[in-house]
């Protein structure tokens, strides 16, 4: 009963996505001419999903896969760094965000070079913010230093 779980769920949500869709209006002639529909792409994205959960059962009754060991303290810290980073994005800013989850899992992951993990905390933030702002011109939200920034 175990091996229906993932498969299960991938089936679940595809369908969801699939009565999604079909929900949409259908665009008249005029805006997509020929092509497909708005709502072709993700109900055949979703059909392929369901083929493969299929499939996963089918190799699942094959060979049923191990019992995973729990996963170690790197592993769990970078989820609740993730889980972090999103209220520092919303409520600080988000180079901000990126830099102290960049510095925290520098740490985390091994890194004891001080100097090494705010380098790497502060450059690429940096060139991301540069590189969308400067080059492909996209602002991001608003926030400390952004606010700062943008003026």
């Amino acid at each position: 009963m175990r091996i229906f779980v993932i498969p299960g769920v991938v089936a679940a949500f595809s369908l969801a996505v699939i009565w999604v869709a079909l929900q949409l209006d259908v665009s008249p002639p005029l805006i997509v001419g020929d092509s497909m529909q708005p709502r072709v792409f993700p109900i055949l994205l979703m059909v392929i999903n369901l083929v493969l959960a299929a499939f996963l059962v089918i190799q699942y009754r094959k060979s049923p896969p191990p019992k995973v060991p729990w996963e170690g303290f790197q592993t769990w810290g970078s989820v609740v760094l993730f889980a972090i980073f999103f209220p520092l994005t919303v409520y600080i800013d988000m180079m901000i965000a990126i830099a102290v989850v960049m510095f925290v899992m520098c740490f985390l992951w091994g890194e004891r070079r001080l100097h090494v993990a705010a380098a790497v905390a502060v450059i690429t933030p940096a060139a991301i913010f540069f590189l969308f702002d400067l080059v492909l011109r996209v602002r991001f939200p608003r926030g400390l230093l952004t606010n700062w920034y943008y003026g």
